[in-house]
């Protein structure tokens, strides 16, 4: 199956061989745990503030997909004290680096039809649906994964590089980066901003959405992980053709000076509720937990 059409080739969805952590970002290269790291350092702060404000706490039973080092799900157990993470990946290589009580990792696909581990207080997923062609669909299934009242948390990448944006040694590798990825894994952000639209279309209630966009500043969290996804994903910007390998360089060069005064991607988390259940403010977090282990699992 390819995904649509962009103006560009032909590109493979996450059945096939060239999805994210296979083709661009493979788990076994080395340095990638350390990458993912970047991007939590830059991120998990504003997840975890989010999460903890809709209420996850004692007794709720939680669902992190993509989990990829296990940050987020560790922050739900150690910060804000749920009872049960179940951290899913494709590869969970990370989360097994890494035993936390209460965490179990499982390594599955959340495109599979037959994905159902069971029922959660709160189902979250961060930068994954955007590198998935069935974003609509999957979001009314993990819709469906919520306890009565339970609340479904995605977060994705906005590009803040648009057209109207000035033109510097960043913007022009980011912007090369972005058709890059789409050209071989598909990843598309285009569609993010629609993402309150799609939960109250999934039939989810009380839905809201914010957006976080980290300082590039030198020496950074996001812009070392910047620097370093653009070298993993060197040869894909480079078949785009809009930039060179002395382009790149130079756009490394500027992330780490202190004339950049550029806009990192920025990160939109929207939530909606399950309306089968008592109100966001009333509910009762873990009263209908369940968990079907339906899958093999690794409890750690």
């Amino acid at each position: 199956m390819t995904r649509p059409e962009h103006g560009g080739p032909a590109r493979r969805d996450a059945h096939d061989d060239g999805h994210y952590g296979e083709e661009v970002f493979p788990p076994g290269q080395a340095g990638e745990d350390d990458r993912i790291d970047l991007g939590a350092l830059a991120y998990d702060e504003t997840t975890l503030a989010r999460l903890t404000a809709l209420g996850a706490g004692p007794d709720w039973h939680c669902l992190d997909i993509g989990a990829g080092t296990g940050s987020v799900a560790r922050g739900l157990l150690q910060r804000a004290g749920v009872r049960s993470v179940l951290a899913v990946d494709r590869d969970v290589r990370f989360l097994a680096a890494r035993p936390t009580p209460g965490l179990t990792s499982l390594e599955a696909d959340v495109t599979d039809p037959a994905f159902d581990p069971g029922r959660f207080d709160l189902v979250h997923a961060r930068f994954v649906l955007m590198h998935l062609p069935e974003h609509e669909e999957l979001i009314t299934r993990l819709s469906r994964l919520l306890t009565p009242g339970g609340v479904l948390v995605l977060g994705d990448a906005i590009d803040l590089t648009t057209a109207t944006a000035p033109t510097d040694p960043y913007t022009r590798v980011m912007r090369a980066m972005w058709k890059g990825l789409r050209d071989t894994i598909g990843t598309d952000v285009s569609w993010v901003t629609g993402y309150p639209e799609l939960l109250r279309g999934a039939g989810l209630v009380s839905v809201g959405a914010e957006i976080h966009v980290p300082p590039l500043l030198p020496g950074s969290p996001i812009s070392r992980f910047w620097a370093e996804t653009w070298d993993r994903a060197r040869d894909a910007i480079l078949a785009t053709g809009q930039v060179d390998a002395d382009a790149i360089d130079a756009a490394k060069a500027h992330l780490d000076s202190p004339d950049c005064a550029a806009l990192s991607a920025g990160m939109i988390t929207a939530w909606g509720w399950n309306p089968e259940g008592p109100s966001p403010a009333g509910r009762r977090p873990g009263t209908a937990g369940v968990h079907r282990e339906r899958w093999t699992s690794t409890s750690r």
